[in-house]
């Protein structure tokens, strides 16, 4: 399947951050928020997600399909770590990365899209996510 028709197929909807989304799950224990939460995200080519964090949760994301994703990390603002999401452990690529909470993080796709899942806990809420200013850079 090419991007596009993933995206229909999943009911996939623009997130704020850049690249598409559809929750999957919102566990209901734990209030409103929940205990967890877990979404499918994917970044078409020459699409990049902004820079943003969540300030009090950790985020694990999981490769699925397509081309690597970088996804790069800053828990200082200062230093960026690049990880690689992928199926070629042989080069580097993992198929999980972790993302701590109030930990600066953007993704890019390393080809014609990507798919990932993201799950976090606690359960992800917009009143716990920050957008870096538009022109924000890590050290800048």
């Amino acid at each position: 399947m090419n991007a596009a028709e993933i995206i229909k197929t999943l009911g996939m909807q623009r997130h704020p951050e850049g690249g598409w989304y559809v929750e999957t799950y919102r566990d209901e224990e734990g209030g409103s928020r929940g205990h967890s939460t877990a979404i499918y995200y994917l970044l078409e080519a020459g699409e990049r997600s902004h820079w943003h964090k969540v300030k009090d949760a950790s985020e694990v994301w999981h490769y699925y399909a397509g081309a690597p994703l970088a996804l790069h990390a800053s828990a200082d603002g200062k230093i960026v770590t690049r990880h690689v999401l992928g199926p070629d452990l042989a080069k580097g690529e993992r198929p999980q990365v972790v993302i701590r909470a109030d930990e600066w993080q953007s993704a890019e796709s390393l080809g014609d899209f990507t798919l990932v899942g993201c799950t976090v806990a606690p359960g992800f809420s917009f009143d716990a996510f920050e957008m870096a200013p538009p022109d924000w850079q890590p050290g800048g």
